[in-house]
């Protein structure tokens, strides 16, 4: 082998070592970068010069031209990352449902002096107070301005739970813009991997980590499974639906309900639509939904995994009151926030109809059939005699009721004939309690849901009447006696062990036992979703943790590597120093 073609040997080794020496210096630099992959230099032959051949020898005698710089490649583990991205989807999903539990907890107060149990305590307490004089106005005014606040501090904690809705509903639009931008770029690193490795000499492993750091966040925020092709492009499926592909991104895009301003991921591909007469669109995204929400929440289905998802779980799809609980428990039972809408109103509405219910009886409504003037007859219904001077009336001689209703009245007037006592009919004018429709679940039957008709926090208020002159109760009977009967049955009401919380629960409770329970839920799901996501976040740590032994960056090793690199450097320096000795040594003899 020729002097000068020992140069082209020494030049590659100084060529590699430097290379080496700036991809450890890279690493190093590096350590600390949030999503960095560990960079490895792969090293190989250049090819080499056959001198002569000789068929009776194991090879032919040639020459190497030295060493190459052939790779620089990311240290990744595949099933890792899969595992990872996985895990962290799943702590992801109970951080967000702990999150709106100690949120829940937060908006009843029993962490700080605002509880509710307070304002439910003094409504009893004003009860007792009524039973040691009930024809007292003091206690009367007592009593409604009770059960005033009681309302009143009600209503604002259920609105509450509808504004976190809202709150809820606002990150779910803000989440689905993420993901879209986060789908854009992922397409856009695409492209410029592929361009810049096309020529199969340089490798853009800086724009890969930044890829690889967007499908770390992306998979917090949903299920999703990846995969990369042979010229370097990613494929990302979200629930099994293709989101990045090709040259293309399927974006979300958001239903918004008319009713309820609630968003809906759906895929925009996959929906139907029609074009109204603006040049608009009405879509139709059943069957398109990004999310089954229907489905059970399980580990071992892979139905708790995204913060998306959890969101929207936790949301619901409408705002949730106590019919919800009696016609389709487990329409809400999955949704935090409706689920507590639900049962809260439930409670309402228990102690709201149980105090209507006591002073009615007092006003002496009961169940009675009715023939109305047009041939109607009303069978089986509460109803009473009008009578403006009669007790526990208004002036114009309907019932009086502590809870009335916002849009409709509690009681109507109709003129109809009863048979009475002696069996004589009569015709007289008669109040008739207007019934609560809460409708049927099965669609097919035509017994719609009336709002305007139930005792929900949404349609309650104290009765105006009422509110001006609590002495309207009077708690006097005709004869001059005080009402002790009516008072003594408010006082049972609350004593009563007759309500459950849901149908999934037995334990039947009192009014202040119902609220108790409901809060004891609340604090129960809370640890449960705390510990779970404890664990969770346990599991992810060891993944990570695994994950960076070999991805992350190991200064020990990094240094290891710098010091052999260098020496590697020096060692072709000096190989170079000697072959140009001998070069001058030759040239300078030559010269004589």
């Amino acid at each position: 082998m020729s002097l000068m073609s020992s140069l082209y040997i020494g030049a590659s080794g100084l060529q590699t070592s430097q290379n080496a020496l700036n991809t450890t210096a890279h690493n190093l630099s590096n350590a600390d970068t949030k999503g960095y992959t560990r960079q490895q230099v792969q090293q190989a032959n250049r090819s080499y010069v056959t001198l002569s051949t000789n068929p009776h020898s194991v090879s032919n005698m040639q020459t190497g031209l030295g060493t190459f710089y052939s790779n620089v490649k990311q240290v990744r583990d595949y099933f890792l990352d899969k595992t990872f991205r996985k895990e962290s989807g799943r702590s992801m999903f109970y951080q967000v449902s702990t999150e709106t539990m100690e949120e829940v907890e937060s908006l009843l107060g029993e962490l700080n002096k605002e509880a509710f149990q307070t304002t439910m305590s003094d409504l009893w307490t004003s009860v007792q107070e009524l039973v040691k004089d009930p024809a007292s106005s003091v206690t009367q005014g007592l009593f409604v301005q009770r059960a005033g606040e009681f309302l009143e501090r009600s209503v604002h904690i259920y609105d509450s739970l509808c504004s976190y809705q809202d709150n809820l509903n606002e990150k779910i639009r803000q989440k689905v813009n993420t993901i879209n931008a986060y789908g854009n770029q992922i397409l856009a690193l695409n492209d410029t991997i592929r361009c810049i490795e096309a020529g199969g000499i340089e490798r853009a492993n800086d724009l890969r980590d930044t890829r690889n750091q967007l499908l770390d966040e992306l998979a917090e925020l949903a299920d999703i499974s990846f995969s990369e092709d042979i010229f370097g492009d990613v494929s990302v499926q979200i629930e099994g639906v293709d989101f990045v592909k090709g040259s293309i991104c399927y974006e979300m895009a958001l239903y918004t309900d008319e009713t309820t301003g609630f968003y809906t991921p759906f895929w925009l591909l996959n929906a139907r639509f029609t074009e109204r007469e603006d040049g608009t669109r009405e879509y139709d995204i059943r069957g398109a939904e990004v999310f089954d929400l229907t489905q059970e929440i399980s580990t071992d289905r892979d139905t708790d995994i995204g913060g998306l998802k959890a969101m929207l779980h936790a949301r619901g799809d409408h705002r949730a009151d106590y019919t919800d609980v009696e016609r389709d428990y487990d329409s809400v039972s999955q949704s935090i926030v409706m689920n507590m809408e639900a049962e809260f109103d439930r409670m309402i509405h228990y102690v709201a109809d149980k105090i209507n219910s006591v002073l009615a009886d007092a006003a002496g409504v009961k169940t009675m059939d009715i023939t109305l003037t047009d041939g109607t007859v009303l069978q089986g219904v509460r109803a009473c005699e009008d009578d403006p001077n009669g007790y526990m009336r208004h002036e114009d001689g309907s019932p009086i009721q502590m809870f009335a209703k916002i849009t409709t009245p509690g009681y109507q007037k109709v003129t109809g004939t009863v048979v009475d006592e002696n069996g004589n009919t009569v015709e007289k004018d008669f109040w008739v309690y207007q019934e609560e429709h809460l409708g049927d679940v099965d669609p097919k039957k035509d017994d719609p849901l009336r709002p305007e008709t139930i005792y929900s926090l949404k349609n309650l208020q104290i009765d105006p009447e009422l509110q001006q002159s609590p002495s309207i109760l009077g708690f006097r009977l005709a004869d001059g006696s005080e009402d002790k009967a009516t008072a003594e049955a408010l006082s049972n009401a609350f004593n009563e062990e007759i309500y459950t919380l849901n149908p999934n629960v037995n334990k039947r409770s009192t009014f202040m036992d119902f609220y108790s329970d409901m809060v004891a839920q609340v604090s129960n799901s809370g640890y449960a979703f705390r510990s779970i996501l404890a664990n969770q976040q346990n599991t992810v740590e060891s993944t990570s943790n695994a994950r960076e032994q070999v991805i992350g960056v190991s200064s020990d090793e990094e240094l290891s590597n710098m010091i052999k690199f260098q020496n590697a450097y020096n060692a072709s320096s000096r190989y170079i120093n000697a072959i140009s000795e001998m070069l001058e040594h030759v040239i300078n003899a030559l010269a004589r």
